[in-house]
């Protein structure tokens, strides 16, 4: 199985990158791009709402939950350890897409974007991090010898990612 190519936006909590990378996959789904996303997270989450069926397939101890409907599906998977799964097995799951953003698994060996917002510090997080490709920063002053996009142009940093797709790097 190819994988489509992977870029990630990293950052210190409350940096924008959510925000960010929202509004890049709407640019990049308006261009024609067929976009997937993954959110690493650090704490527990739980899409599944309790008292509904999925949840309690899963609190009866099913390892794996899938819903389905015209609209779409999703699937359940508890990892039965307590090990985060690397982005590569995250990868192994989604098919279909011309390009995967990733928010989070910063210190995995794909491509990055570092969202740097000024009030938000870490200044050198982009000197930090392995595959780093670009800062998109609000920071005119920030010490960088990447390209800089701008923070506030989603557009701009649509426009970089594809760039690199058609000139057949990996984003």
């Amino acid at each position: 199985m190819t994988l489509p190519p992977v870029v990630g936006f990293v950052a210190p909590s409350g940096s924008g990158k959510t925000t960010l990378m929202k509004k890049v996959i709407a640019a990049l789904v308006r261009s024609g791009v067929r976009v997937g996303a993954i959110k690493h997270g650090h704490h527990p989450a739980d899409p599944d709402t309790p008292g509904k069926d999925t949840h309690q397939f899963r609190a009866a101890g099913a390892s794996s939950v899938l819903f389905a409907c015209r609209e779409r599906w999703f699937m359940i998977q508890e990892t039965g350890t307590n090990q985060e799964p690397t982005l590569d097995e995250q990868l192994r799951h989604m098919t279909g897409h011309d390009l995967i953003l990733v928010e989070g698994y910063k210190d995995e060996a794909h491509p990055k974007i570092v969202v740097h917002r000024h009030e938000a510090g870490a200044h050198d997080l982009h000197h930090q991090l392995r595959h780093v490709i670009a800062v998109a920063t609000d920071d005119p002053e920030l010490p960088t010898h990447l390209p800089r996009l701008p923070l506030n142009d989603p557009e701009a940093v649509a426009a970089f990612i594809r760039a690199r797709m058609s000139q057949g790097k990996t984003p």
